[in-house]
Parts: structure tokens; sequence; C-alpha cells
């Protein structure tokens, strides 16, 4: 790669590190549990909420049902769109947007996942900017103003969605999936029941736990930390190790699905301010191409991207060991994280790669990657489109044919 595009990205980097710890991001007021909701809509004078979830949520597990006796019990209205798919579209927070207006709105709850709750967020950006398109409001501070107040209420223990300042949209007509960044987004509310991560499936359960200890390391690891997101990301990397196994074994265990969601919280409020990089810049392409499930992505492609790395990342991936209970000098602890890393994907039966990635999508898949990362990610390494396609290629699974069955 270029050294001097390399110079103009830790630059670019430096420059936004000091605007940053220059702005108030702001933290979501912790809620426990789903009767919390209408009492605070009529604490703050809010009378119509819409309740942004999907359709298996809704309608197959009825696990809204709670939520939906509490806002009648309180009195408060609610109208609700279950139409959210795995990597939320513009079409979806359209449809959502229109149902908001037409019904009188005045919050939301996102109910569910992240892609509920990016869904949910690109409502209220649409609500915040009606004369602004999705489009229009990619990338970074493109809102400037006050969206209407978002409750978000997570059901899995992963995205941290209900504390960062992003909203992740697909593009349905080209495949492209990007961020919308802004501190307005962040949720005024992050309310955390333990009882609706109950019984998740195994899958469901190991790859959104995957996703919460991606965000903490990626975040760690990067150079655009505070003395409060290291210790957020060193608390949730803790807690994940200690926890994600146990809830993956036993889904009724309240006590590590309570950690987990803490876990998620932590990793959430800790890289909505420190970032990610480059496991999420590739995760996202393959979730816009194919529509991979995010958390998914990362846990396949975080070892992989940390093994890249190598020494550029062993001092911090060192002290993330040395938290989990990994012994030995600063290379040892750093491999043996690695390691314990890829021992939890095995453990939980997550791939070392993905299946169905074409060779004909992936320059357009290092473009977008590389456009993502580059140059906003305070990444160890800044990954060349070279190395970014070598990568690819290393996370290629072959399908299954009658031969290689």
């Amino acid at each position: 790669m270029n050294i001097f595009y390399k110079a103009y990205c830790r630059c670019y980097q430096r420059v936004m590190k000091v605007g940053v710890d220059l702005m108030r991001f702001p933290e979501p007021e912790k809620l426990e549990g789903l009767s919390a909701i209408p009492k605070k809509m009529k604490e703050l004078g809010l009378s119509t909420a819409i309740i942004v979830t999907d359709d298996v949520l809704h309608n197959k597990l009825k696990m809204i049902e709670g939520l939906k006796e509490s806002m009648t019990a309180e009195g408060v209205k609610y109208v609700v769109y279950d139409k959210t798919i795995p990597n939320p579209t513009i079409d979806n927070i359209e449809e959502g947007l229109k149902m908001y207006h037409d019904n009188g709105c005045d919050c939301l709850v996102a109910f569910g996942g992240g892609s509920s709750m990016d869904c949910a967020k690109g409502i209220s950006a649409r609500v915040a900017r009606p004369n602004k398109s999705i489009p229009q409001m990619k990338g970074l501070f493109k809102i400037h103003k006050k969206v209407p107040t978002i409750f978000a209420v997570p059901t899995t223990s992963g995205t941290g969605s209900e504390a960062t300042v992003a909203a992740i949209v697909s593009n349905s007509e080209t495949h492209e999936k990007y961020a919308i960044n802004d501190p307005s987004l962040i949720p005024q509310f992050a309310v955390l029941d333990p009882t609706l991560t109950l019984g998740l499936p195994k899958h469901i359960t190991s790859t959104t736990g995957m996703d919460a200890l991606t965000h903490a390391v990626e975040a760690y690891i990067g150079s655009s930390n505070t003395a409060k997101t290291k210790d957020m990301a060193i608390r949730a990397t803790k807690l994940i190790f200690e926890n994600l196994e146990k809830a993956y074994d036993d889904g009724s265990d309240f006590k590590a699905r309570r950690n987990m969601q803490i876990a998620s919280l932590y990793a959430g409020i800790e890289f909505t301010r420190a970032y990610v990089g480059n496991v999420h810049a590739i995760a996202h392409t393959l979730g816009g191409m194919y529509r991979v499930p995010h958390g998914l992505a990362n846990a396949v492609i975080l070892p992989h991207i940390l093994d890249f790395y190598g020494p550029k990342a062993y001092k911090k991936l060192a002290d993330l060991g040395n938290a989990v209970g990994i012994t030995g000098d600063e290379e040892t602890r750093a491999k043996k994280f690695i390691q314990a890393i890829k021992d939890m994907n095995a453990y939980m039966d997550i791939p070392n790669g993905i299946k169905g990635i074409r060779e004909e999508d992936i320059p357009t898949m290092v473009d977008r990657a590389f456009a993502e990362a580059n140059p906003l990610y305070p990444v160890p390494v800044i990954m060349s489109k070279k190395q970014l396609t070598d990568m690819y290629h290393e996370i290629m699974l072959p399908e299954e044919t009658e031969e290689n069955k």
C-alpha cells in the first residue's frame, strides 16, 4: 500500500481521536424489565410507540406479548412493525417510517437483535431528517438533530446496539451494507430483561456472544481508546469468557444470561467510542452480499484477522489474555488468547470459514471493505486491497458437492 495513503489514514485517525475526545457521547439509561417502558413513557409525556421487531419474535415466538400487556395496562398506545429482516433494508425503514407517521407515534421500542435496533434507528433518523434519504445519511455525523426517544430491548446478548451510535443498513438493490453513525442514534434507554434470552437457540447464543467479544477486542486493540473504554473492554471480555459457554450449554442459566447482557452493553458502550476494525468491515460486506448473519461473520473472521495482525497487536491482546487468566510472556499470552477464541468457536460449532463466497464478488467486497475501514478505523495494521483479497480467500469455504461430502 502507498506509504503516503497510510500516513494520511493515521493522521485522519489522530485528528478524529482528538475531535471525539471533545465530544459528549451519551450513555443509555438502564431500565430493568419490560414493564419499565410504559411507565417511563408516561413519565416523559409520550403517548404512542411503534414497536419495531420481526415476524418470528412477534407472531411465532409471541415474545412481545408481555410488552403489549404492559402498554395496555398503563394506558399507552402502540403499533407493531414486524417486517424487519436480518440486515434490515432501506425498504424496511421506509415502511416503518410510514407506520410511525400514520399512527401519530412519538417514540420507538426496538425489540429484538441488532437488526430490529438498526431498523428503529433508521426510522428515527428519517423522522429527524425528513428531507434526507438513508443513503444521504451514510457515514459520520449526518443527522445533527435530536431523534425521537428510543427504548432498546435486546433479545440477544451480542450486538451492543442498545448503546451504539450506529445503524447498519442494507441496500436491497446494490447489496451494499453500510453504517449511519451519529451520537443522536444512541438509544436513550437500554431495557435489560434476561428472561427474554432464556432458551435462545444455541447457534444464536454462540454467534451473538462472539459478536460482543469482537466488539470488545476490536475496540481495545485499536488506537482510539480512553481509560474508560479500556476498562469496559476488559470487563466485557472477562464476562464473555466466564459466561458464554455456560449460556451455550444451558439456555436456562439465568446468571450467565444476565452477565452476557451486561457484557454486550459494556462492549457496545466501548466500541461506539473507540470504533471497531477490519473484522467488521469484512463482515458487513458478507452481510450485504449474502445475508450472512453479522455475529456469525464476526465470529469466523476475528481469529483470522488477529493472526494477520501478528506482533502489531500482541501487547494489547496480551492484556486481554491476562484479564481472562492466561499466563506467560507477552507474545505467549497474545497467541494463547487468539487460540482461546478459536477454541471457543470450535466448542460452539462455529466454522472457521464462510460458504457461498463467489470469486466474482470478491473485488466488489474488497472495495467496500477498504472504503469502510479507511481512513476511519484505527486498526493495528491498515490492510491493503491485496491483503483484503487474500483474507476473503482465507475465509472462503468450498460448497459441498457429492464428491467432497
